[in-house]
């Protein structure tokens, strides 16, 4: 297997507080990873350590199949990344600010300017200096510099802030061609876990630092087939009927009014009169579909469905 990231029990700790802890990722060549966990995860931490803003305390890191030391510079060279948000001499046009990075990076393709210009939608402001930019023309400007020199490997930290939702739907058209048409491989942290779902290929779960899960998302959306939640005041009741009368097994107690039935082979019109003959009290029985954020949530909170 070809990994473009492979951290080996990644920690780092500030004052003798560890704010992530043992952290073993591996992103593949070409793919688009997710990488989700709440506010103060260690999302942000881990790629400033992955780009050498900051170094480990402890663990390795690997990119390119080769270790990542303090003189990595040609390694850095392969990649574009927004950590946090963009910076630019504000004083500057887009362009002036995109020619400067070309120049510092040592990259003279022709029209490397105005191609980036036009993949983030920010043709035709050639004249307007930044400061006078909104947050979302910035965010966009910020993706613009990471991808000018097309590098193998894009690092964005929550690209999706300050956009709209026509800007959000173009961003997540943009960063599936970049993976789709230039090969490159994406590392993406999010906390808008529908756009993450649209388009990652893996997503890493980082929750107070330690990596909980990674997953294929193909693995995600099999585990989160269709449900039927059943809400009946006889939890107890429901489930001895669905076991023993109604040869129902897979299915879960999710709170004290509620369970959750997969693959019930039955519909449920079906399943409402089966539980009714046998004198089991329904509120309601809804057919549901489970979404990554259920799967992230259920994680987080030790779900057993996903032990």
């Amino acid at each position: 297997m070809s990994y473009i990231i492979h951290t080996s029990r990644l920690t780092k700790a500030y004052k003798g507080t560890e704010v992530v802890s043992n952290v073993s990722m591996h992103v593949k060549k070409g793919e688009i990873y997710g990488f989700l966990g709440p506010n103060g995860a260690g999302k942000t931490t881990v790629m400033r350590m992955l780009t050498n803003l900051i170094k480990p305390t402890a663990g390795d890191i690997q990119l390119f199949g080769e270790p990542l030391l303090p003189n990595s510079y040609e390694t850095l060279k392969r990649m574009g990344s927004i950590i946090e948000f963009p910076i630019f001499y504000d004083k500057l046009t887009a362009v002036e600010n995109l020619e400067l990075h070309c120049r510092y990076m040592g990259y003279f393709r022709k029209n490397a300017v105005s191609e980036a210009l036009e993949r983030v939608s920010l043709e035709g402001i050639a004249g307007k200096p930044v400061k006078e930019f909104s947050l979302g023309m910035k965010q966009r400007l910020g993706i613009a510099r990471a991808i000018i020199t097309r590098p193998e490997l894009l690092l964005l930290d929550e690209p999706i802030n300050g956009l709209d939702p026509v800007g959000i739907r173009e961003m997540r058209t943009l960063l599936d061609s970049l993976s789709k048409e230039y090969g490159m491989t994406l590392l993406i942290s999010s906390h808008i876990l529908g756009e993450i779902e649209q388009i990652a290929d893996t997503i890493g779960v980082l929750d107070k630092g330690r990596l909980v899960q990674e997953v294929s998302m193909n693995v995600v959306r099999l585990m989160n087939a269709n449900y039927t939640e059943l809400i009946t005041p006889d939890v107890k009741k429901a489930a001895f009927v669905l076991e023993h009368e109604l040869a129902i097994s897979n299915f879960k107690v999710s709170g004290e009014r509620e369970l959750r039935i997969y693959d019930a082979g039955m519909s449920s019109s079906e399943l409402s009169k089966g539980l009714i003959q046998h004198n089991v009290p329904l509120d309601s029985i809804t057919v549901k579909a489970n979404s990554l954020e259920d799967y992230f949530l259920e994680l987080l909170e030790g779900g057993k469905k996903h032990a």
